[in-house]
């Protein structure tokens, strides 16, 4: 490709939106324009990239034993009311009506398509194990769309979806699904964490999400330092080693605590650590009153508490509830003569007594509590994030935390579609069974924009060779000499031909341009033709990753090139054939 037909207008600045360095880049390097909020236009380099990940996804997706088909984006309401998302899924899921007034929505994800269309045609166990996948346009209306196309509202996406005859089958075909996310994010040059997940709007029993590690993730993940274990925020468990406190204290006394609202106001009021403040958490779960107390220094996982509850519904109460079942404004609830439905607390709290909380009264709180003897608790449950030096809850080393972007999701769906919608099969005895499936997810744009996130500098771009919409540039420095761009363009033209994308740069540009757009773009490896090195034999070769320069001989160039070009790939530890170094 000549640069001089290429539409990618580049630009010197970010758009003014541009919060990270994926959107920054791949705005200025015209890779992408934005539409509108969170919907982008993907400009020919942009297309190119998705199109090599989506390559890359698609051979081991088949590979795996997966077939590929392609469902509609527009899909009727009835489908989603069948399963109950309809209502469920929240404000994300974008609803309309037809000219016949009739509920439809654009699809996030696929599990009621993919499942009806299942259920009217497979009838028999000698059909299973299916696994079915597309990789298409998906649509979620998020509340903020941001971060360019890591957070944006329309993405392109692979969803996989696996039907077995029982669970012993299901778990095969997660492990395999599991097994192809390794090597397709492994072959993208991508460094990244398998960990354990919450399965969010799209259910199940089980799930592990991909996820790559970043500085500007949105997600923290837990990982153990001595073992594999590793989890999202919302998943990790939080190990405690306190036994049950067998003291006890003092009778409840109530202190006053003039605009005292937060944990560490009070404590500095009543002269204890917030590790001695409990604080008493509103809930609204399932249409439910429920307080859930975790210790003053401590974050309630609001997923946990919805998931150790069963609740498909999990809010935190506004201020007219708060007011209602405690009698005091926010921030002076207490979990002592609290008049709501369910009681729930951290199990940390049941290894110490004598805690200060809200005397459910404006301006006051109350001491020497202790939670066995003054309060109702039903249950003592994981409901705290984990921190920075935690116990890893399989071998007890202490876990790190770090940021990371989803990139990849599988799930164990279980009966929860197929029971919904009637989704069954004939077994070897003719008795009807329920289909047991799994879903499984990859963001194939998200991933385009996770590469910048994890491989760029201050010149710009510096793409894994699967995801770079060429692999090489061909920067010609001729000026008014005819003799470099006719080598250019024969290097241009003999690259092509061994199978290796390439831009030749032959617009007439100061050199000093053509070096800053190859840099920015990001392709893997740059070929430098000038008269100097054309007169002693060579061009030189500039690593796009370490910038480390070389120089191939004319004499011989398919040989240098090749060993060359495998140097690059070796670096980011991946091979040219596709095949994982």
């Amino acid at each position: 490709m000549r640069f001089s037909r290429l539409y990618a207008p580049t630009l010197k600045e970010a758009p003014r939106d541009a919060e990270v360095v994926s959107h920054k880049l791949l705005s200025r390097a015209g890779y992408i324009r934005q539409l509108t909020s969170g919907i982008y236009t993907f400009l020919p380099l942009g297309l190119r990239a998705l199109n090599n990940v989506a390559d890359v996804v698609r051979e081991e997706m088949n590979r795996a034993g997966a077939q590929e088909l392609l469902l509609p984006m527009v899909q009727p309401g009835d489908l989603w009311k069948e399963t109950g998302r309809w209502t469920l899924y929240g404000r994300e899921l974008l609803r309309f009506t037809d000219r016949k007034d009739a509920d439809f929505c654009l699809g996030p994800t696929h599990e009621e398509v993919i499942t009806d269309l299942v259920r009217g045609e497979v009838r028999s166990y000698r059909q299973l194990p299916l696994n079915l996948y597309q990789i298409q346009t998906k649509f979620r209306d998020e509340i903020r769309p941001r971060f360019g196309l890591m957070r944006c509202r329309e993405f392109v996406m692979k969803d996989a979806y696996s039907f077995d005859r029982d669970d012993e089958g299901a778990q095969e075909s997660y492990q395999t699904m599991f097994d192809a996310y390794v090597r397709i994010f492994r072959r993208l040059g991508l460094r990244f964490k398998s960990v354990e997940a919450d399965s969010g709007a799209i259910g199940g029993s089980h799930s592990h999400e991909f996820m790559v590690t970043a500085a500007t993730g949105e997600d923290v993940v837990a990982a153990c330092t001595a073992c594999e274990y590793a989890a999202n925020l919302e998943k990790a468990q939080a190990v405690c080693s306190l036994s049950q406190c067998d003291e006890t204290c003092a009778e409840p006394e109530r202190v006053e605590t003039p605009g005292a609202h937060t944990v560490a106001e009070v404590a500095r009021m009543m002269d204890v650590p917030p590790s001695k403040v409990v604080k008493t958490l509103l809930f609204e779960v399932d249409g439910a009153s429920v307080a859930a107390l975790v210790r003053g220094d401590r974050d309630l996982e609001e997923i946990k508490l919805k998931n150790a509850l069963n609740a498909q519904d999990a809010r935190m109460a506004d201020a007219d509830k708060v007011k209602a079942w405690s009698g005091a404004p926010v921030g002076f609830a207490g979990p002592v003569g609290l008049k709501v439905d369910r009681i729930v607390a951290d199990v940390e709290l049941c290894g110490d007594t004598g805690w200060v909380v809200g005397a459910n009264e404006a301006d006051a709180h109350l001491k020497n509590v202790d939670l066995p003897r003054d309060v109702g608790v039903t249950e003592w449950l994981d409901l705290r994030q984990v921190v920075e030096g935690d116990a890893c809850p399989r071998c007890r080393t202490k876990m790190t935390l770090a940021r990371g972007i989803e990139v990849g999701h599988v799930f164990k769906l279980g009966e929860k579609y197929s029971k919904a919608m009637e989704a069954t099969y004939l077994d070897e005895n003719g008795k009807e069974k329920l289909l047991v499936m799994g879903c499984y997810g990859i963001g194939v744009s998200r991933i385009v924009a996770s590469a910048i996130e994890q491989n760029h500098d201050d010149a710009g771009i510096i793409f894994p060779p699967a995801i770079a919409p060429f692999e090489a540039a061909v920067i010609s420095l001729g000026g008014k000499d005819p003799a470099v761009d006719e080598k250019a363009a024969e290097l241009h033209d003999q690259l092509e031909s061994l199978g290796i994308e390439t831009l030749w740069d032959d617009r007439d540009e100061r050199p000093g341009v053509k070096f800053k757009d190859a840099d920015l773009m990001g392709m893997p490896f740059q070929l430098i033709v000038g008269g100097k090195g054309l007169a002693r034999g060579v061009v030189e070769a500039k690593d796009r990753r370490t910038g480390e320069k070389s120089e191939l001989p004319l004499d011989g160039f398919a040989e240098a090139l090749h060993a060359y070009r495998r140097e690059v790939w070796t670096g980011w530890g991946l091979s040219p054939d596709g095949e994982l170094g």
